[in-house]
């Protein structure tokens, strides 16, 4: 039987490496819990975007199978971000010429100047995903953040726009809505991780969100409490995935599993006399890899995806004001997403960026039946997937009420839902004469460990 229940929504991330489903319920305090969670592996897509539409439905039909025997909740429409390299925003300014000056601003004027910009010139094959208020002027009077009740004759708006490609958009749709789910909206996911993990104090102070998740890096940039600039980057964990296993000359989910649990983003003197032995396959002898050369060729990539965060950084102007002065960024950077968990990465980015680092934990509006949700900074997106969900002026404030169906009051945690782990690289000191200190992997369950990391997106 189904119900209409305003108190109870579902997210669904559907990533390059995971997709995560997640069912949330608002109390009467309206805190947000969540009550059902599905997660499993990504097939068909490709940095951020789908290339397999069946493949990537099937994926998505297993995880919301998850949450929904998770949380006893039949799911019939979900909120479900979006990314990808054809995502683009702008800024742009409307303005209204009121009749009379003496007349108070009313809800009205407001959504005029919203519904203007419903017409701005387009690229084609391009829909508007978000239209977000910046900031108001009346009458000369700027960086007002709610006119209505005020006096005056002339009113302008400054809005940050993302755009997506239509066909790219309708692609995702479908594959949720093959599951008989109606997407209640289409969130970008850097807008969505930074409801997650960034607090108004880090917005007032201006601060720069960077997701890297597996397929692409979303990064976010906010000053003065409002949202600056918002891209798409398309490198992510995959693309570090694929680098050691060109220079290592190794299998792919060998190559995965050397970054999880070996791999640093900084090539510290502690790793030089460390190696890691890699099982051979096909009559191929045991390979020996050293735990210095492996943070290199992490090092590289970083470092790269660093450097282009920071080209967007001067390309949007986000450290200078209207004027031309130097602005900085108060509250820093905040690093999550599953990339984020890479050990040194933090201090490779204070190094690249002069900005003080920290890993955001999507832990601070929400809380969860399952402990490791709210705990792993992979779920930032999901997480600020139902954040929004739940908000009533997210995008241009229309909602419908969610149609919910009970399937089953009992809630219990499935296997699939077990807490993620990253293994940690021993700091032991080079024995004496530095004879290098070998990590041997050969027994059968550490090569079955390898074939079946958990977490890809790192």
């Amino acid at each position: 039987m189904e119900q209409q229940n305003a108190n109870i929504i579902a997210a669904i991330d559907v990533g390059t490496t995971k997709i995560v489903v997640l069912v949330g319920r608002k109390d009467e305090n309206g805190t947000i819990e969540v009550i059902g969670y599905g997660r499993t592996e990504s097939k068909g897509m490709r940095r951020g975007a789908v290339l397999n539409i069946e493949e990537t439905s099937r994926s998505i039909k297993v995880a919301v199978a998850q949450a929904e025997e998770t949380s006893g909740i039949k799911i019939t429409e979900a909120y479900v971000g979006i990314a990808g390299q054809h995502i683009r925003s702008q800024r742009c300014t409307q303005t209204k010429n009121r009749n009379l000056q003496t007349e108070a601003i009313s809800q009205a004027d407001i959504d005029f100047l919203m519904n203007q910009m419903r017409e701005v010139p387009k690229e084609m094959g391009e829909e508007i995903l978000h239209i977000l208020p910046q900031s108001y002027t009346v009458d000369g009077e700027h960086d007002i953040q709610s006119p209505v009740g005020m006096c005056g004759k002339q009113l302008s708006c400054d809005f940050h726009i993302v755009f997506g490609q239509t066909a790219a958009a309708n692609n995702l749709r479908t594959c949720v809505e093959k599951n008989g789910i109606k997407v209640k909206a289409l969130i970008l996911e850097p807008l969505a991780s930074s409801s997650a993990v960034l607090t108004n104090d880090d917005k007032e102070l201006g601060v720069a969100l960077v997701d890297i998740g597996g397929g692409t890096t979303d990064l976010a940039i906010f000053r003065d409490g409002r949202i600056f600039h918002t891209e798409v980057i398309p490198y992510g964990g995959n693309t570090v995935t694929n680098d050691i296993r060109q220079g290592c000359n190794i299998l792919e989910r060998l190559a995965e599993g050397l970054k999880v649990q070996y791999g640093s983003a900084v090539a510290t003197a502690d790793l030089a006399n460390k190696s890691v032995t890699i099982p051979g396959t096909g009559g191929l002898k045991p390979k020996d890899i050293t735990l210095i050369n492996l943070a290199k060729i992490i090092n590289a990539r970083m470092v790269e995806i660093i450097r282009t965060v920071k080209l967007h950084f001067d390309v949007s102007g986000a450290e200078v004001d209207a004027s031309g002065a130097t602005k900085k960024l108060g509250a820093g950077i905040v690093i999550t997403g599953g990339g984020s968990m890479l050990r040194g990465l933090r201090q490779l980015f204070e190094n690249c960026m002069g900005y003080e680092t920290r890993i955001g934990v999507p832990n601070r509006l929400i809380k969860s039946n399952f402990e490791s949700v709210t705990n792993m900074p992979s779920n930032s997106t999901s997480i600020g997937l139902l954040i929004m969900g739940f908000e009533d002026n997210m995008n241009d404030g229309v909602r419908e009420k969610p149609q919910i169906e009970v399937v089953d009051n009992k809630v219990e945690e499935s296997a699939d839902t077990k807490e993620e782990t990253t293994a940690e690289v021993e700091n032991e000191k080079p024995k004496k004469g530095k004879m290098r200190e070998k990590v041997s992997i050969l027994g059968k369950a550490a090569f079955e460990w390898f074939t079946t990391v958990d977490d890809k997106e790192l």
